[in-house]
C-alpha cells in the first residue's frame, strides 16, 4: 500500500502540473496492484476531484477562465458522463479501453507538448456543433472508464488552436472537475462503494499533497513544455506496463 500511496503522490504532482487530474494513471495503478475493479473509477474520478480542484482555484485566480469558450464542451459532456458511468462494464473490455485510453493520451501529448508554451495570437473559432461533439464523446469516455478527459480535450484544442494556452490549460482543469462530479455520480448508480473507498483514504490524502505541488511547480518553477512532456512520458511508461499485463502475462 506504501509503495501505491507515493505513486499517487508522483502522479498527482506531475499531473496537476500541466493542469490535468491523472485519472488515467490512477485507474492503471490500481489494476496493476490488483484493486477490485468495480471501484477503481470512483477512487479515480475522487483524486480527479481532489487535484484539479486547486488547479481550478488558481487558475480562475489567475483570470484564465473564459465560461464562453467552456461552455459548449460542458454541455455535451456532463450528461454523457452520467451516462457512461451508470453503464455496466466487464473486466476485461475496461482493460483493453483503459490501456487505449493511456497509449492516445500519451500520443497526444507527445505529438503536442511543444504547444503548451505556444505564444501564437491566430486562434480559430470552433464551430458550436464541433464542441458539443467533442465535449460528448469525451464525457462518454470519461465516464464509461473513470477518468476527467482533460488529457484528451487539452490537445485537441491545441491541434485546433481553439484558444491561447493557459486559456486551453484552464478549460481542461475545469472540464475534468465537472466530468468528474459526473462520472462519479453515474458510477454510484450502480454499485454500494462509499464503503470501500473509505479503506483508501490515504490515496486521497497522498493526492491532495501532491495536486499542490505540481500547481506549484507549474505557476513558479519549470516550464510547461517540460512538465507536459514529462507527463506523457509517464503516461506511456504505464501503459507499456498494462500492455504487458494484458496481453503477455
Amino acid at each position: 500500500m506504501l509503495n501505491l500511496i507515493i505513486l499517487f503522490f508522483a502522479t498527482s504532482a506531475i499531473y496537476s502540473s500541466v493542469g490535468f487530474g491523472g485519472g488515467s494513471t490512477y485507474l492503471a495503478l490500481l489494476l496493476l496492484w490488483g484493486i477490485p475493479y468495480t471501484i477503481f473509477p470512483v477512487i479515480a474520478l475522487s483524486c480527479n476531484i481532489i487535484v484539479v480542484t486547486g488547479n481550478c482555484i488558481n487558475y480562475t485566480r489567475a483570470g484564465n477562465l473564459d465560461l464562453k469558450f467552456l461552455a459548449p464542451y460542458l454541455v455535451g459532456s456532463i450528461p454523457m458522463a452520467f451516462i457512461g458511468g451508470a453503464l455496466p462494464i466487464e473486466k476485461e473490455l475496461f482493460e483493453i479501453l483503459l490501456f487505449i485510453i493511456l497509449l492516445l493520451a500519451g500520443l497526444f501529448l507527445l505529438i503536442n507538448f511543444k504547444t503548451f508554451d505556444d505564444n501564437e495570437e491566430n486562434h480559430r473559432k470552433i464551430p458550436l456543433p464541433l464542441s458539443l461533439l467533442i465535449g460528448g464523446i469525451l464525457g462518454f469516455v470519461s465516464g464509461v472508464v473513470g477518468i476527467g478527459g482533460g488529457i484528451f480535450l487539452s490537445p485537441i484544442l491545441f491541434l485546433l488552436r481553439a484558444a491561447k494556452t493557459k486559456v486551453i490549460i484552464t478549460t481542461a482543469s475545469v472540464f475534468i472537475l465537472i466530468n468528474s462530479l459526473s462520472g462519479i455520480i453515474g458510477q454510484l448508480t450502480k454499485n454500494q462503494v462509499l464503503v470501500e473507498i473509505i479503506n483508501y483514504w490515504p490515496l486521497l490524502i497522498a493526492v491532495l499533497i501532491g495536486g499542490q505541488i505540481g500547481n506549484f511547480l507549474n505557476i513558479k518553477i519549470l516550464p510547461t513544455k517540460i512538465l507536459a512532456l514529462t507527463t506523457s512520458a509517464l503516461v506511456l511508461f504505464v501503459a507499456l506496463r498494462m500492455f504487458f499485463k494484458i496481453f503477455i502475462n
